[in-house]
């Protein structure tokens, strides 16, 4: 490993990155380029391809084809060197509640074959980065959910990695715990760990990530800031809820495209996105059209660009999760 890759201005490269089980793809040419030290979001619904994604990078999963590399070095062929340099924090707790913060991350000190001296040190530090130095010694299972949540951060940074990789990283947490997750999130890039996020919050996304891949069917459907995603769409979003009908919703969809200042429509269910030039002016002409149609309007709201906005643009349809349990992110 020479220092010149591990200066690059590019953490991570993947190119044209497939996996197959049988006939059906779980992604399909994943082409992502993230740069050293930014904090980079792999936003999608369950099942999009983010997990199976994140798994070939951390190289417990090898691709059907395509390639990868982490600060030069090939997650398939040099996936020893690469574990070097990368730490993980999973969806899942690994957390064994009799033992206390400070004996787990201890023990994965010796895990790593730190010497005892750069653990003990290793593990003072860590404590203090996430503010669990009073509860070093306490118990696991007597942690909060948003405890536990920095004790996940504090094991994957053990090894000191160069790139840090974070699954759902709050996930189930409380509003406030989730805030503070990100305090700690943000605190990581200005040490200059280059952070990898899987997350299907979409305001995790846009507050969180200086970059974000959204993924949905296992390809990626558009790279960029959540800034400039939002920008690049332009104008106001309508939100407008249907109630309930027999009638079609295509017609209404044609009317309320020839409305003048109306960009584009998405109908997803009984609601539609509608994506104009200025809500104020063009509301009143949509809310005739509806009317016009026969239908009932159970509710309306108006916006400035939202990245469920990107995400409806770029996708077709809602961002919507399915709350049952789900083989992969």
């Amino acid at each position: 490993m020479t220092q010149n890759a591990l200066s690059s201005s590019v953490a991570i490269e993947t190119d044209a990155l497939t996996k197959r089980y049988d006939t059906v793809d779980a992604i399909s040419n994943i082409s992502l380029e993230i740069k050293t030290g930014e904090i980079f979001g792999l936003l999608g619904p369950n099942g999009a391809g983010k997990t199976t994604t994140t798994r070939i990078l951390i190289t417990v999963l090898a691709p059907t084809s395509g390639s990868a590399r982490i600060h030069g070095l090939d997650v398939c062929t040099d996936a020893t060197k690469v574990r070097q340099i990368i730490g993980y924090v999973p969806q899942e707790r690994a957390i064994d509640r009799f033992l206390s913060g400070r004996e787990h991350l201890l023990l994965l000190g010796d895990l790593y074959h730190l010497s005892k001296h750069d653990t003990v040190r290793r593990v003072d530090e860590l404590l203090k980065l996430v503010n669990l130095e009073d509860k070093a010694d306490q118990r696991a299972r007597d942690y909060s959910g948003g405890m536990k949540r920095k004790l996940d951060i504090a094991c994957g940074l053990i090894p000191d990695p160069k790139v840090l990789f974070m699954d759902e990283p709050t996930l189930g947490l409380d509003i406030e715990s989730r805030l503070r997750i990100w305090e700690h999130v943000r605190g990581l890039k200005d040490r200059g760990i280059t952070v990898v996020m899987t997350t299907n919050y979409l305001d995790e996304a846009d507050q969180l990530c200086d970059r974000i891949a959204i993924i949905d069917g296992g390809k990626v459907r558009v790279v960029g800031s959540p800034h400039d995603l939002k920008a690049g769409l332009g104008g106001d979003g309508i939100s407008l809820a249907l109630l309930e009908h027999t009638k079609e919703v295509g017609p209404l969809k044609v009317a309320l495209q020839a409305v003048p200042g109306v960009r584009s429509v998405q109908v997803h269910g009984h609601g539609l996105e509608i994506r104009v030039e200025s809500a104020t002016a063009v509301l009143p002409r949509v809310l005739e059209s509806v009317t016009q149609s026969g239908h009932g309007v159970e509710s309306i709201d108006y916006h400035r660009p939202r990245l469920d906005d990107v995400f409806i643009a770029h996708t077709g349809h809602a961002f919507l999760n399915d709350t049952s349990e789900n083989v992969d992110g």
